[in-house]
Parts: structure tokens; sequence; C-alpha cells
């Protein structure tokens, strides 16, 4: 089983990407919005540059998306 862990930027997107989310807007700060058309879901991911999201956050996003851990890393 794939366990939790910190991640850039780019790992995130590449995911929220395959569970068919798109880039919507900048957020406040180093934030950016992303939707899924779908179902509206609107999820806020930091954009912290050359640094890891920690992996409380990242647990945040997943959360926010709506799927198991184990999913999310699977992508």
């Amino acid at each position: 089983m794939p366990e939790l862990r910190e991640l850039n930027y780019q790992e995130i997107t590449n995911r929220l990407l395959k569970c068919g989310f798109r880039f919507y807007r900048h957020g406040k700060g180093p934030h950016e919005l992303w939707v899924r058309d779908s179902d509206g879901r609107v999820v806020p991911v930091p954009h912290y540059h050359g640094k890891k999201i920690r992996k409380g956050t990242v647990r945040a996003i997943i959360r926010e998306i709506g799927i198991s851990v184990k999913e999310f890393m699977q992508l």
C-alpha cells in the first residue's frame, strides 16, 4: 500500500488532472484553486516554489477531493 508522503506542487497537480480537475484561478498568497467541472468541487492547492507540501496539507487536499489516500497515491 502506498504510504502518504510529502509531495511537490507538480506531483499534486498531475494527480488532480487525472482526477478531472483543472486550474481555476489564483487564490490568496501562494495558493491556487482547482475545480472539477463534473461536480463543481473546488480544491485550494499551495504553490510553494522549490518546497515540498507537507503530509498534513496533502491529506487535507485528498479529503477535499473525496478519495482515499491509497487511491490518490496510486494515481
